[in-house]
């Protein structure tokens, strides 16, 4: 406890008695008496051969109970194990190898490592870093190439997360570093630790190949990003019709049934091979385990198709759709709960394109806007 605030009150003999009160602050002032402390207690941590001077190997982590003047910053040094000076260790507590080490020279270190606090007089504590020394990479990472679908209105894609890389490497301390290629940096950027491929705001209407990249520090290996931008119209929206699913999550969707879904949803409601079906947006249920897409229907000539149309031609191929996923409902209008009586159920359709959802999986993402519908009665 760092302080304590007293209430005292001094009251009189007095007929009425009478009082005062006063606040006393007591402040307990520090003094230097825990022990930096190392965590974990000791460390063990591995370097390949042949990296170069100054490869981190190693952070140090130590905290300490005293207040921040008797605590941090810290001291670090090497006691003993680093006789031929092979390793530093910088005042953050960064172990590096000071030399490039050889697998068929040694491969184990111990080293007794001191971390000094700033209080007075000065604490001290002792942490033993085991550093094995592993061979070079042997194998190339492995990568599975990515598709990225993003759905945005019409120029106002506000950027963000679209899909992650997964890549493996049988080597077992490999370090996987991702880069992009630098003329491609104005539009995407790379995580370089994780793989999250990241989409500044504005993306143009198209296609875009990723010149992207997976090194282990001794491979480098490409990846197949590819990412197709659609914008949508506002005609659109009034022309949507929803397909509802049954138990499906929407990564599920994306990864599993996407692609076969949209195949034969294009064989059951395509009048002519020159039209074209947009996926506007999928949008999990709130409350349930369903799934809302959101699709529409493009005439060659650049129209599209209404709704009670495209949901004819559903409900005559439900079957033929339902073997790829179960569906719950086709939708067009959305009353439930709302008694018209002997008015019309209309129903708008809105979207937040600065709310983005993105359904990633190893091998597709699909980014589109947040939908809000609304259904009122209307004369």
């Amino acid at each position: 406890i760092s302080g304590y605030s007293l209430v005292i009150q001094a009251r009189d003999s007095g007929t009425p008695p009478l009082s005062s009160s006063v606040t006393v602050n007591v402040d307990i002032s520090d003094v230097n008496d825990n022990s930096p402390v190392f965590t974990p207690a000791n460390y063990t941590a591995v370097i390949q051969e042949n990296k170069p001077v100054g490869t981190s190997i190693l952070q140090l982590v130590v905290t300490d109970k005293d207040s921040f003047h008797n605590g941090p910053p810290f001291t670090f040094t090497i006691l003993t194990g680093n006789e031929e000076e092979e390793f530093t260790l910088d005042p953050h507590g960064v172990l590096r190898s000071a030399v490039i080490f050889k697998h068929m020279v040694a491969t184990e270190y111990v080293l007794c490592v001191q971390a000094k606090d700033s209080g007075k007089p000065q604490q001290v504590s002792h942490a033993y870093v085991q550093v094995r020394v592993i061979e070079e990479s042997i194998h190339k990472p492995t990568a599975i190439p990515l598709e990225i679908f993003i759905v945005t209105m019409e120029d106002d894609f506000p950027g963000g997360v679209i899909g992650k890389i997964h890549a493996t490497d049988q080597d077992v301390y490999d370090v996987l570093t991702y880069t992009l290629k630098s003329e491609q940096k104005s539009l995407f950027k790379v995580n370089s630790h994780d793989g999250k491929i990241i989409a500044l705001g504005g993306l143009d209407n198209g296609k875009y190949v990723l010149n992207v990249s997976v090194s282990d520090g001794r491979f480098q290996v490409p990846i197949d990003v590819v990412v197709h931008v659609e914008q949508l119209l506002q005609e659109m929206l009034q022309n949507t019709v929803t397909i509802r699913f049954e138990n499906v999550s929407p990564e599920d969707f994306v990864g599993l049934h996407m692609h076969g879904f949209r195949r034969t949803l294009r064989n059951a409601v395509l009048s002519q091979k020159q039209d074209s079906l947009h996926i506007i947006s999928i949008q999990p249920v709130a409350g349930s385990s369903q799934l809302d897409m959101l699709f529409v229907v493009q005439m060659h000539n650049g129209g599209f198709y209404k709704p009670a149309y495209l949901i004819q031609k559903l409900t005559n191929a439900r079957r033929h759709l339902e073997n790829v996923i179960r569906i719950s409902a086709i939708l067009e209008k959305n009353c439930s709960g709302l008694d018209c009586q002997e008015q019309h159920c209309e129903q708008s359709l809105s979207i937040d394109s600065h709310s983005l959802m993105t359904y990633s999986t190893a091998r597709i993402s699909f980014v589109c806007p947040r939908f809000y519908r609304n259904v009122r009665c209307m004369c």
